[in-house]
């Protein structure tokens, strides 16, 4: 029996090579990560469906794009028609953080100006590891070997703060989020949130962008806080509880046509 959806939406994951794009999209399909990792050649995709609470169901097929600089040209050609992006860095490399700019720019040249780009801090499960009270305590305990090579790796660790990726995020018109792809940690939300706001944009609803709000879900934020749409009991599932923490600036952008055509449907994840 043939699938049946309302839309289809072409989502492309990008960012620097070992920033965890696969490893996020993996998750968000599957439910788990790859038993073996591997660099992604090219561009891969993977489809999911998902329904809408009014009825009726979207398409979401989400690329996931290589890293890597011999890969550009290729993986630049699959921005055309992308109505959503998640734009990924490593919280702990700092110059994936720095090349989001690359990215971006690359990305908003080659794309629709009303795509809807989410700005991703991920690998945020490695953060207690280079916090200040394990730093101490591995130092308190430096004799062996194994420490003295943890400490000179925590020393070489320069982690991307929180408000860092939140200030950037602002000056450029983009959603926020935290996650790491190997706890699982706002993976779901993640994609379930673009996909409401590109929903929300294609029936002409209000967006949470058009409340003059950025949307952010941290680490601190998503236990402690509600934020509703105010549309997803209407609209989406799964969707209610999201965070607000910062006033975008002041002239939102208007969204126009997200007319998709010319999408595959094959999946080369089952």
């Amino acid at each position: 029996m043939a699938e049946e959806y309302e839309h289809v939406y072409k989502i492309i994951l990008l960012g620097d090579a070992t920033v965890g794009k696969s490893h996020l999209l993996c998750r968000y399909i599957k439910g788990n990560l790859p038993i073996q990792s591997k660099a992604t050649i090219g561009v891969e995709f993977a489809t999911k469906t998902v329904p809408l609470a009014s009825g009726g169901s979207i398409k979401a097929q989400i690329w996931d794009t290589a890293g890597q600089e011999r890969y550009r040209s290729i993986t630049s050609a699959h921005y055309r028609r992308a109505v959503g992006a998640l734009l990924v860095y490593d919280v702990t490399n700092r110059i994936s953080f720095y090349n989001c700019k690359k990215w971006l720019n690359e990305l908003r040249a080659s794309s629709y100006d009303d795509i809807v780009i989410l700005l991703i801090a991920n690998k945020i499960d490695l953060i207690n590891k280079y916090n200040s009270n394990e730093k101490e305590n591995v130092k308190e305990n430096v004799g062996s070997q194994e420490n003295k090579d943890t400490v000179q790796e925590i020393n070489d660790v320069d982690v991307v703060l929180m408000i860092e990726g939140m200030e950037f995020a602002n000056e450029n018109n983009l959603y926020f989020f935290e996650a790491s792809a190997v706890t699982g940690y706002n993976v779901k939300e993640i994609f379930e949130f673009l996909i409401q706001q590109i929903y929300n944009l294609k029936s002409r609803l209000p967006s949470i962008r058009d409340s003059n709000t950025l949307n952010t879900l941290t680490n601190n934020d998503f236990t402690n806080k509600n934020f509703n749409t105010n549309l997803s009991s209407k609209n989406f599932t799964g969707t209610e509880n999201f965070t607000g923490t910062k006033n975008l600036e002041k002239n939102s952008r208007q969204f126009g046509c997200l007319e998709q055509n010319c999408l595959t449907n094959n999946c080369i994840i089952q």
